[in-house]
């Protein structure tokens, strides 16, 4: 009887190893960090803001308009920015 239970114990060592291996390889050849998803969904909201803001500012001839468009645009890509330093640590 414990000659079967060395068997089951070696065997699981052999499966948790090899689980670790493929879970090794797997890291590698994705090869990039596991970002933060609520930041991820943050930078693609401003991107695609700062997107609906160009096609905006490129459809609307009203002065005043623009110059709240120009400023929002830039309030977007200052925030894009921090978003991507954010992403990058």
């Amino acid at each position: 009887m414990g000659d079967s239970g060395e068997g089951l114990i070696d065997a699981d060592s052999r499966i948790q190893e090899r689980m670790e291996e493929l879970e090794r390889e797997r890291k590698k050849q994705h090869g990039k960090t596991v970002r933060d998803p609520e930041k991820v969904r943050a930078y693609e909201s401003l991107k695609l803001a700062w997107k609906e803001l160009q096609a905006q500012l490129a459809a609307t001839t009203n002065d005043r308009r623009r110059t709240q468009l120009n400023q929002a645009i830039a309030e977007v890509d200052k925030r894009i920015a921090e978003a991507s330093a954010a992403l990058d640590s």
